[in-house]
């Protein structure tokens, strides 16, 4: 089965708030050579020379709003793509990222592509608006579906930092983060899709010495008609600290890089 497009998806802390990261981070994220990148929490415009220097074949576009955070994707020249910003995955909430649609067209298949940086935190707040942004993204199929032709043809994933931490509560009343991720199953189910496989457990980490445990929060949710190019048995390959076989390997990437692990992946042609 031949590869439709490539996808890589990497939530960099602060980007462009520190200038000695700029460069390590558009040196790496060139190197993974995807057909279409999506950085999330880009906050200066420090990053834009560096970037069109390391990846000039590429057309980038960025987010805009009155959020302090945007999301930025590029897509490589030669992809046939259409990009719009949807301001319905703010939840009604001005200061929250809107998603980023991004359409490509491969040999006259369309496959829509919803990039989601959702709310933060462990308050019931913050997961009621989780909730809320991921049941827009999943009714976002339906309205797909229908321009497609019919329940369950539209070629279409959603992913990011989807910030599954769960919620803390007095009582007895918490909710684990593997009870929210399992949520998302369920309700991906419901609507043809699923969440892919990784192969690691875990996307986020502060580092050793952390008061904080490694947390599984950056996500691929996909149609479950679409194919995936398999590492090692998982569908999608989660690359950075979590390569790292040392404590200390892992702190330095975390310190040169981000806190978050970045996503790739490789759609194949339907």
């Amino acid at each position: 089965m031949a590869k439709a497009f490539s996808v890589a998806s990497w939530n960099v802390e602060h980007f462009g708030d520190k200038k000695e990261q700029i460069e390590p981070v558009v040196s790496y994220l060139a190197e993974q050579n995807a057909d279409i990148i999506a950085i999330y929490e880009v906050e200066s415009k420090l990053v834009f020379e560096p970037l069109m220097k390391a990846m000039p074949n590429y057309q980038f576009h960025i987010t805009e709003g009155p959020q302090v955070q945007e999301i930025l994707v590029g897509i490589k020249h030669g992809v046939s793509a259409y990009v719009t910003q949807k301001l319905t995955f703010k939840s009604g909430q001005s200061t929250l990222r809107p998603g980023v649609l991004v359409t490509v067209n491969v040999a006259g298949e369309f496959y829509p592509i919803l990039f989601l940086h959702l709310k933060s935190s462990t308050s019931p707040k913050s997961l009621g608006l989780r909730d809320d942004m991921l049941y827009r993204a999943f009714k976002f199929r339906e309205v797909l579906d229908k321009a497609a032709g019919g329940p369950g043809k539209a070629n279409y994933l959603f992913l990011g930092d989807l910030n599954t931490m769960g919620m803390e509560y007095p009582w007895g009343h918490e909710i684990p983060s593997e009870v929210e991720i399992k949520r998302i199953k369920e309700r991906a189910e419901a609507q043809r899709m699923r969440l892919l496989t990784k192969n690691s457990n875990f996307t986020w980490w502060n580092g050793p010495g952390s008061s904080y445990p490694p947390g599984n929060f950056d996500h691929v949710v996909a149609s479950d008609h679409l194919s995936f190019k398999s590492f090692a048995g998982a569908e999608v390959d989660v690359r950075g600290w979590t390569k790292e076989a040392t404590e200390e390997g892992k702190a330095l990437w975390i310190k040169r890089y981000s806190d978050h692990a970045l996503l790739y992946f490789e759609v194949q042609q339907v």
